[in-house]
């Protein structure tokens, strides 16, 4: 692999960096792992110069640099068509592919941050937000994943599945999201792909070893 085809994976295990490592133990392909801490490496001048927010994950790869989950995603599924994890261009599926990726990035993280931080847009001010309200996101995630059959493609397992099946997952997890019955058995599937049970080890491991005692 030449050095403009290395994936550099930056992240910390206790980050958003867990949905782009699952991403890519799904495709398959070789990746180096940068893990930077809170606060010192991630806010040190040369992450800047790779993200400015100073936040994890990012990805550099042909050159280019990639951040913010759903991107993340979306750049390897699209980079490594053999994978099949995304929908080609001229596939109608593509269409609630992107619909339910940006629904993710958008309208969910929105409504799922604001309402643990108890600043959801009062009622007579809910036509400003974005997500509307927190019920309407809630209502319209179960839409999707009801009718899942098994993944949110139908029987097409997708990057859509890691990026949106790990905000449900978290949801589930830290009491975010309401547990209602098509989200837990949407997630009781997903979570043991091996790939998902892969990232999920290696990230705990890294964990442990920077705990006092690892």
């Amino acid at each position: 692999m030449s050095r403009s085809d290395e994936i550099v994976f930056y992240t910390n295990p206790m980050s958003r960096g867990r949905i782009a490592r699952w991403m890519l133990e799904e495709i398959g392909q070789p990746y180096r792992t940068v893990v930077l801490d809170y606060g010192t490496t991630m806010k040190a001048p040369d992450y800047l110069a790779i993200n400015p927010m100073g936040k994890v994950p990012a990805i550099t790869h042909r050159g280019v640099t990639v951040t913010e989950c759903a991107a993340v995603c979306a750049w390897l599924a699209d980079a490594f068509p053999g994978a099949g994890l995304a929908p080609a261009l001229d596939d109608p599926a593509r269409g609630p592919y992107l619909r339910w990726m940006f629904f993710g990035a958008g309208p969910l993280e929105a409504a799922v941050t604001a309402k643990s931080l108890g600043l959801l847009a009062p009622a007579d001010k809910a036509r400003m937000a974005g997500y509307g309200s927190f019920d309407q996101v809630v209502d319209a995630l179960e839409t999707v994943v009801s009718d899942a059959g098994p993944w949110l493609l139908g029987e097409r397992f997708s990057a859509l599945d890691v990026y949106l099946g790990s905000q449900i997952g978290w949801g589930l997890q830290f009491k975010s999201l309401p547990e209602r019955d098509a989200f837990k058995a949407y997630a009781g599937r997903l979570f043991q792909r091996p790939a998902a049970i892969r990232a999920r080890e290696m990230d705990d491991a890294l964990i442990a070893a920077a705990s006092p005692g690892g």
